[in-house]
């Protein structure tokens, strides 16, 4: 309400501050002028959380098949950047005829927080691999092993990674700790795929004691 604003912003004088309240009491009573104090402390709590910085969400990231590097906010709050998800999407595009997909955002938070459980927040992650086209994904199952017939990749849901500084059984073990997705460990090519799939894991050419994860 406008007049109970004006009136307790100016609370501060001792003389005019009691006239007015008794005034209120007089016209509406004492309870409308306890709900316009409540009111009063209600909106100034509301302004005053209003005022809190938003999270902000950070991806750095190292492209190692075209050595580029992309360092972005992509989201505040709960708030994503259309602008920063298109770069993200380019960035992530397929590294063989250049397709450009439209990543599944889960994908990127994924990123961030498997990072800061690592105690990397906000360091630089190594992409593997990011979208892979229908194309790409057949051409390397032919000429390569390990490739999913219908691999997430795909669906621009999954993304293999590894995190410099970060051994990548860690990596991995952290990854299914989170039950987030899928996770998949590639020891002899020293990377960890994740994906916002269902929970469920794999280890690709793994001892025994690497599936077991001793």
């Amino acid at each position: 309400m406008q007049a109970g604003s004006a009136i307790f912003r100016g609370a501060k004088s001792p003389r005019t501050e009691p006239r007015i309240v008794k005034i209120i009491q007089k016209c509406l009573g004492s309870g409308a002028v306890a709900f316009l104090l409540a009111s009063s402390c209600v909106a100034g709590g509301a302004r005053t959380s209003s005022l809190r910085p938003l999270p902000v969400y950070r991806l750095r990231l190292y492209e190692t098949h075209r050595r580029q590097h992309i360092d972005i906010v992509y989201r505040r709050g709960n708030q994503y950047i259309p602008s920063a998800l298109a770069k993200l999407d380019y960035f992530l595009r397929d590294h063989l005829n250049g397709d450009v997909p439209g990543y599944n955002p889960g994908v990127f938070n994924l990123l961030v927080r498997l990072a800061a459980a690592v105690g990397k927040p906000n360091g630089e992650i190594d992409v593997i691999c990011g979208y892979r086209s229908p194309a790409t994904n057949h051409y390397l199952r032919v000429h390569s092993a390990g490739v999913a017939l219908h691999s997430l990749h795909m669906k621009a849901e999954a993304i293999d990674i590894r995190i410099p500084g970060v051994n990548t059984d860690s990596l991995r073990e952290t990854a299914l700790a989170l039950h987030r997705g899928g996770v998949g460990y590639y020891p002899h090519s020293n990377f960890v795929h994740v994906d916002v799939g269902g929970v469920r894991q794999w280890c690709f050419e793994c001892t025994a004691r690497q599936v077991a994860g001793n």
